[in-house]
């Protein structure tokens, strides 16, 4: 009997570089989720607030609303008891033609005084119906929003489930090799800063070697607007944890005249920051492989940069 062996190619052990790609490309797409949640978050914020302002106005519109309608109620009231007589009747049986004249005036004040409430009435009704509408619009918008920070919450946890099971193939001795490739780099010393800048540069760098966990603001971990964020911070600036936001939260500076303290922003859109620290550097949270951790101001996509404070 001849033995039939079916040929099965082995599995090709994962290449280093490979695999270094792979990853940082997973926790970029992890972090572009992060960095849209952090929008998210912030939208629902602002959704909240308008709300609770739309439910006040909703509030004092319906009082005032209520004020309108007693005083129609009130004036249907004096009609029915007589006040509003007619002013033909009267003429005829005036013997005083300058004394029907006053009541003349006096009855059109009174008529236009009619108008005059039944045009609020109408009025106030629009009002209030329009802020009711207005109303459920932001309710209906924080409903999205709360589904779209479900969802990116949800690309977050599944890219970085990717990154780790495809880092867990390697070999232990391969996985220290990758690790030892994200140098941190060194602790600059004497950073020419002062001021606001001066405190934000010493509180980003003081984080340098510390996690990177996606939504953390400190103390022992941050993501990239989170470190940010907590430095200005320390120095009395405060910035929305998203580095799309804190783009439009400085003013814009030019490639060539950046100085430490300054936001640097990359890739398009936008969902990366880190710190300028002079010397062509930047402090950022760069990954969960990398933490914190000092890299060159062009080393990802630059995009802009901007100076808060």
């Amino acid at each position: 009997m001849t033995g039939v062996v079916s040929a099965v190619p082995a599995q090709a052990e994962p290449d280093v570089e490979d695999v270094r790609e792979k990853v940082d490309r997973l926790y970029h797409q992890a972090e572009q989720a992060q960095e849209r949640y952090n929008d998210s978050a912030l939208r629902l914020k602002g959704l909240n607030a308008e709300l609770s302002s739309l439910k006040a106005d909703e509030k004092r519109q319906g009082r005032r609303l209520d004020e309108v309608r007693d005083q129609v109620q009130e004036l249907i009231v004096r009609q029915y008891k007589g006040e509003g007589v007619n002013t033909v009747g009267q003429v005829v049986v005036s013997d005083d033609p300058s004394s029907f004249l006053g009541q003349l005036t006096t009855m059109q004040a009174f008529s236009d005084l009619q108008a005059d409430l039944l045009d609020d009435f109408s009025d106030e009704a629009k009002a209030l119906d329009l802020r009711q509408s207005t109303a459920r619009e932001r309710r209906a918008d924080i409903k999205d929003t709360t589904a779209d920070l479900k969802a990116e919450k949800a690309a977050v946890e599944a890219k970085l489930a990717q990154a780790k099971e495809l880092l867990s193939r390697l070999e232990a001795e391969e996985r220290e090799e990758l690790s030892a490739s994200r140098d941190s780099g060194r602790l600059p010393t004497n950073v020419p800063a002062s001021g606001r800048a001066a405190a934000a540069v010493k509180a980003a760098l003081a984080q340098v070697g510390d996690a990177y966990v996606y939504g953390a603001v400190g103390p022992d971990a941050y993501d990239c607007s989170g470190l940010t964020m907590m430095a200005w911070g320390a120095a009395g600036v405060g910035l929305p944890h998203s580095s799309s936001a804190q783009f439009s939260s400085g003013a814009r500076v030019a490639q060539n005249d950046l100085k430490p303290g300054d936001l640097v922003f990359y890739y398009s859109p936008i969902s990366h920051v880190g710190m300028y620290i002079g010397n062509g550097q930047i402090v950022h949270a760069a990954n969960p492989s990398s933490g914190v951790r000092i890299a060159g101001v062009f080393s990802m996509p630059y995009v802009g940069a901007v100076r808060p404070g």
